[in-house]
């Protein structure tokens, strides 16, 4: 397919070309200097006192875990409404996923009376998934958390910068996950970060980042240690410079981006208000959003007429996609599976459209236009 308007689009120039191009010219390309930068810097965009650069967004999730002490068996509170690999980090340690519904149609984010339905004497945490760059209720959230003696671990790999009352998302929890997937408002290709403000969990976690090794080669090669031991069961879950070099890059333009990316939803909102047959989850948020993506979700629908809409926008040049199929549908989680109908809902009924810093209002309009056609059709 030949798209006129893809759904995502790279925000990357000369810069990141040269960062990695200094970075491979200094000859230390592994985890090195340029990870200390990107640690440090992305702490402090966060208010947070550590941050651990990983390979991946799913590794921080696996890491979290570790962490916090979740044993095989116990039962961790989650979304289905997310990406699978929120969900698979719970496997990877052998707990069991309990899956909580959303909100609403109109907040796509896990509901907490849900939740708190949901504990036992074998829940032992929380992974919650701020949807799409918008918080979940952490006021009622933590409340519950606090009063069941329960962790908080964020996956908030849609939301750099975004807040809940002042607040940096990803700084609630015990713990705090992102990503640099391609597709990420930050990417770097491949990476992710994980945040805490405990300063003996940031050491364990420096441990399970690389082997349970106490010093890496970039100390041995600087002179800063000669010799290490192994004192934890670690994992390779290092980041490498290069990617660490985008990163950096990748921070500086974040505020601009986010900003454009705000006045896109608002513009967004405006042409497709008083359509009667969609709603836009979120409209008219509160709070500084990181507006990762724009799903709408057609009313009185099914999941074949949503396919219909995503085939016309589709011939008219325009790419879509759905975030996400719900988790709890798929084959491999069918002994979790629990009825989630406005999860079910939503997810036969979304359409992801395109939303980066380079649309412009031209595309907008021409998008919200073949929308209006599409749902007429």
């Amino acid at each position: 397919m030949d798209y006129k308007i893809f759904l995502f689009d790279l925000n990357f120039d000369q810069a990141e070309e040269d960062a990695v191009v200094e970075t491979v010219r200094s000859k230390w390309i592994s985890t090195g200097p340029k990870n200390v930068e990107f640690e440090n810097k992305f702490a402090e965009m966060l208010h947070v006192k550590h941050a651990v650069a990983v390979t991946n967004c799913t590794v921080s999730l696996h890491m979290a875990l570790l962490l916090s002490d979740i044993k095989p068996g116990d039962e961790v509170i989650c979304p289905s409404l997310t990406f699978v690999a929120t969900v698979n980090a719970i496997r990877y340690v052998n707990a069991i996923p309990v899956f909580a519904d959303i909100k609403s149609t109109d907040d796509l984010t896990i509901d907490p009376d849900d939740i708190e339905k949901r504990i036992t004497p074998r829940t032992k945490a929380i992974m919650l998934m701020h949807y799409g760059g918008f918080a979940c209720n952490m006021t009622r959230i933590r409340q519950i958390a606090d009063n069941h003696n329960l962790k908080i671990i964020e996956d908030a790999c849609h939301g750099p910068m975004a807040e809940y009352e002042g607040k940096k998302l990803g700084t609630f929890g015990t713990f705090g996950c992102f990503s640099f997937f391609s597709n990420k408002n930050i990417s770097t290709g491949e990476g992710g970060m994980i945040v805490t403000n405990d300063d003996a969990l940031y050491e364990k976690a420096k441990l399970i980042r690389s082997h349970g090794m106490t010093s890496l080669s970039f100390d041995r090669a600087k002179g800063h240690s000669t010799e290490y031991d192994v004192v934890e069961l670690g994992y390779n879950y290092r980041m490498d410079d290069i990617r660490a070099s985008i990163g950096i890059v990748q921070l500086d333009k974040l505020e601009n981006d986010l900003k454009i990316r705000a006045e896109l939803r608002a513009y967004y909102e405006k042409q497709l208000d008083g359509i009667d047959e969609i709603i836009v989850p979120f409209k008219g948020y509160k709070y500084f959003s990181s507006n990762y993506i724009f799903p709408i979700v057609l009313k009185n629908s099914t999941a074949e007429k949503r396919n219909q809409v995503r085939e016309y926008l589709a011939s008219a040049g325009i790419q879509t996609s759905v975030h996400y199929p719900a988790v709890h549908r798929f084959s491999i989680y069918k002994d979790f599976t629990v009825p989630l109908p406005k999860t079910e809902y939503v997810t036969d009924n979304m359409i992801t459209l395109p939303m980066f810093s380079k649309l412009t209002y031209t595309e907008l309009s021409y998008i919200c236009d073949n929308l209006k056609k599409a749902l007429s059709v």
